[in-house]
């Protein structure tokens, strides 16, 4: 029997709580879900008949309601309630003994009420000739963390129907189908213009107050005017600032875990400014909101320390203590020296689309492959029909190996190694925070936007030194609910190169002692290249190895 849950409906008279109950209602019939409605003024003619409108017979309906909403859910039903409610603490105390419990509040604000109210109500209340009337001479109390919030006055009743059933789909109530993924996209406009509206545009920000950023700003800026960062597309405001950090979602309740924002040393003073990257001007920022970060609380929520030596804590602290908010246009791309790689999100899904991949799975890397990221690649690809290979081009470290080195190694792997036809090598122009497992579902959620349907994450993914746990990444995908997230998550062991087995292991798999496997550190292998010797054949292809090899040599000499 599949899982019931309540839609629990609450908004002023008139905002529209009844209509957009019963589009629900037929929405859920549509896809096959039973739901009972449960309509506030029908309530009061049955099941609360004789109960007045003080507060105590108000808080008594409210819980009768919830009482049938939850007997509706408990038998595998949807419930569907529209009352006013206007009492946060009866609503909470039904959230509490609710299993499934998703709140809907219903905004308008009294003047647009009053404007539709044909029976004249509100203006009687507003004169005084209506006594307990609920907004006007009687409280009502706004939720706080409703999981859905619609905006009556400005959205169309379609408008915030794909709002709900988006939040059902997320929040795992609902399937969570290619066609929301799809609603997703098309939520995204691309602000990447071409041609005369480009030229235009550069044009203009040469007349705009000018604000010069780095290679971080430009890979956020793209990643928002693209759509990589599905669904947000501005930098951030603050109220989406303050719940990433706190609560790993975006104030609309959607899952996100890295603030995007644009750090400045103080407010602007302007409406629109021009970024800029040396002296080629690379983006526009129509600003909507600035506002003062907290960048010790900033550290600990996402990077789970304040130490300076952490490199994304070091970079969050020498930035501007303020951040600017407000829709973007990119008028420039960040570059990776391998241009015929560097495909948008709407790019990477139209092959997807073309080469008839259903199912496509990606992959994160910083770190040059090696044999234990092919493992892992190839083991997925048994039973997807696609693989991203999708190395991060952005800035990272300056001990890394640069991420042209990075996209070498994987163009000779793919030469020998991979079925050309089930492979798709792209860069990610997003920029390393090292996040560990706050930067896993960050990845996730990106690879989501570029259309992949599985990604993997690994014992350690985006970890640096010693601040998270051993698969911390993988343990914090269990905070959201199944289907949330629009993406599955393949979570791998750590994998090695046992002797005795003969190839390519993991802990789940192998029975030999640690002994026998074959695993070299990040500084190992630096140390490596830095003396001139080749990496051994059972940590990475001979291939990819000449690639390293050569690379460091250059540098040597360089």
């Amino acid at each position: 029997m599949r899982a019931g849950f309540v839609v629990w409906f609450t908004g002023l008279s008139g905002a529209g709580k009844s209509t957009m109950a019963n589009a629900l209602a037929a929405e859920l019939a549509r896809q096959g879900r039973h739901a009972e409605l449960l309509d506030g003024d029908e309530v009061r003619t049955h099941l609360s008949k004789g109960l007045g409108f003080s507060k105590e017979d108000r808080d008594t309906n409210i819980r009768r309601i919830g009482y049938v909403a939850r007997l509706v859910a408990r038998s595998g039903g949807v419930a569907i309630t529209a009352a006013i409610s206007p009492y946060r603490e009866v609503r909470d105390e039904v959230r509490a003994q609710t299993p499934g419990f998703v709140e809907v509040y219903m905004r308008c604000p009294i003047e647009t009420l009053t404007e539709r109210d044909t029976k004249g109500l509100y203006r009687k209340a507003l004169a005084g000739e209506i006594a307990n009337f609920t907004g006007v001479n009687d409280p009502y109390e706004e939720p706080l963390h409703a999981e859905v919030v619609c905006d009556t006055a400005r959205e169309t009743p379609a408008e915030s129907l794909a709002r709900i059933i988006e939040a059902l789909q997320r929040l795992g109530y609902l399937p969570a189908t290619l066609e929301r993924l799809g609603h997703l996209e098309r939520r995204v406009v691309e602000r990447l213009p071409e041609g005369d509206e480009l030229h235009a545009l550069r044009a203009e920000a040469r007349t705009l107050p000018r604000l010069d950023v780095g290679q971080r700003e430009l890979s956020d800026l793209f990643m928002l005017a693209s759509g990589g960062l599905a669904p947000l597309d501005s930098f951030m405001s603050a109220a989406d600032y303050e719940a990433v950090i706190a609560t790993g979602r975006l104030a609309d309740g959607h899952p996100f875990t890295i603030p995007i924002v644009l750090r400045v040393a103080s407010a602007p003073t302007a409406d629109r400014v021009a970024l800029f990257v040396g002296d080629h001007p690379v983006g526009i920022v129509d600003v909507t909101d600035s506002y003062q970060t907290d960048r010790e609380t900033e550290a600990r929520g996402v990077y789970g320390t304040n130490d300076d030596a952490h490199p994304g804590v070091r970079v969050l602290k020498d930035s501007g203590p303020w951040a600017i908010a407000g829709s973007v246009v990119a008028l420039a791309r960040p570059a990776s020296g391998f241009p015929e790689h560097d495909l948008t999100p709407a790019q990477v899904r139209a092959i997807k689309s073309d080469r008839g991949w259903k199912t496509m799975v990606g992959f994160q890397t910083r770190n040059p492959v090696h044999r234990a990221h092919e493992y892992l690649q190839k083991v997925a690809l048994e039973t997807v029909d696609g693989l991203l290979l999708h190395p991060l081009v952005g800035e990272t470290k300056s001990d890394d190996i640069p991420a042209s080195v990075r996209m070498s190694c994987y163009e000779v792997l793919l030469q020998g190694y991979f079925p050309a036809e089930r492979v798709l090598l792209a860069t990610n122009p997003a920029w390393m925070r090292y996040a560990g497992p706050k930067e896993a579902v960050f990845h996730a959620i990106v690879r989501r936007n570029y259309g992949c349907t599985h990604f993997i994450v690994g014992r350690d993914h985006a970890g640096v030194g010693s601040y998270y746990d051993t698969y911390a990444a993988h343990r914090i995908f269990d905070e959201y609910t199944p289907g949330e997230l629009g993406i599955e998550i393949l979570r791998f062991e750590h994998t090695f190169y046992c002797s005795e087995c003969g190839g390519m292991a993991s802990s789940r798999t192998c029975p030999h002692p640690s002994t026998s496997h074959r695993t070299l550190s990040g500084t190992a292998v630096r140390n490596l290249l830095a003396e001139g010797k080749d990496l051994p054949p059972e940590f990475t292809r001979p291939e990819v190895a000449k690639v390293l090899l050569d690379a460091a040599r250059k540098e040597a000499t360089a």
